[in-house]
């Protein structure tokens, strides 16, 4: 009998401390904390096949992968931007992002009022002071910047060698430092490889709408391909999808920016710059999950794979196997660093 007691302690014991453990996994699973993730669109927010659309694509990729809770919101214009950094950073978002230059001073001015919210922002405009030091962004805010002057470059050459009338053209969005550096790079890989070749370069705008004005673009691309211009280079949001109408409309090419917009005007797209937003946007989130987050300049470049072209079987037939090895042996001289690409006009 006393035996039976003593087993039957033992088993009472072992059951009631599984039900322990369990219960306390129980409690620990539903206290975890998924990270919360909150971004805000630039000028022309989602659905402009490119610049923002990208960066959704690097949100979307990791909710799927990293289980993480994601919310963006589309502004309108000015003081609606800082109203929704605000919004989120208020609402304890782990990490806010801003999406392109323009966000550069809410998010310096508001990450210093939220320094337990983690702040990045694509396109962070770097300031120098009157010695011509760079200022660094707040330890909270990650400064994500690409080297689009380096994919740049690849199109350019890709652009030079197709050409038939040794005439390519460039339509910039909104005049500023941050597209001249795609012209910069396009006008060097032309050059590169066909130093005599003419190129054309026209600008939008000099506002934000300068990347949402499709009438505009197809008008400088029009003008542009009159003058014997048969391949077109653009770097302006979705003022880019006016010089897609215009190629299609005098059968001549472009060359997409952002994102592979091959399905914008299938036959007319060369190829594509693609700056991957995605991937500074999902790395970022990333190490702020793997609490790797650090602030400070980040720069993407073909040796990050943060810019790159676009080579497949949708052009394949538009890009001779020959002009694609020119591209690739100068595309690994830049990442070895014996190319130094301008990305100043």
């Amino acid at each position: 009998m006393k035996k039976f007691y003593i087993a039957f302690l033992l088993v009472f014991l072992i059951n009631f401390i599984l039900l322990f453990i369990n219960s306390s996994e129980t409690i620990i699973s539903s206290h975890q904390k998924k990270l919360k993730v909150g971004l805000v669109f630039d000028v022309g927010g989602r659905g402009d096949k490119s610049f923002n659309d990208s960066a959704y694509k690097g949100l979307e990729d990791a909710i799927k992968n990293l289980e993480i809770d994601g919310q963006y919101i589309e502004p309108g214009e000015g003081a609606d931007r800082e109203s929704a950094l605000r919004l989120l950073a208020s609402e304890k978002f782990d990490i806010v992002f801003g999406i392109g230059f323009i966000f550069t001073d809410d998010i310096t001015n508001i990450a210093k009022e939220y320094p337990d919210v983690k702040f990045a922002c694509i396109d962070y405009a770097v300031k120098v002071d009157e010695n011509g030091v760079v200022v660094p962004p707040p330890e909270n805010v990650a400064a994500l910047k690409f080297r689009e002057e380096e994919g740049s470059f690849l199109v350019g050459v890709i652009a030079a060698l197709v050409s038939k009338t040794n005439k390519i053209g460039f339509v910039g969005g909104m005049d500023i430092p941050l597209i001249h550096k795609f012209e910069a790079g396009y006008c060097a890989g032309a050059k590169t490889v066909k130093p005599d070749i003419e190129i054309i370069s026209n600008y939008a705008g000099v506002t934000g709408t300068a990347f949402k004005d499709p009438a505009k673009g197809k008008e400088l691309a029009l003008s542009q391909y009159n003058k014997g211009v048969d391949i077109i280079f653009h770097a302006s949001g979705s003022t880019g999808l006016g010089v897609f109408e215009a190629a299609r409309m005098v059968n001549k090419l472009a060359i997409g920016v952002d994102a592979d917009q091959y399905f914008e005007a299938p036959g007319y797209i060369l190829t594509s710059m693609i700056k991957r937003v995605d991937v500074a946007v999902y790395k970022t989130i990333e190490d702020c999950l793997n609490n790797q987050f650090t602030g400070g300049i980040k720069n993407f470049g073909l040796n990050e794979k943060g810019v790159d072209y676009v080579y497949d079987d949708n052009n394949k037939n538009l890009i001779p196997s020959e002009v694609i090895k020119v591209v690739e042996e100068l595309k690994e001289k830049i990442i070895k660093g014996e190319i130094k690409v301008p990305s100043t006009k």
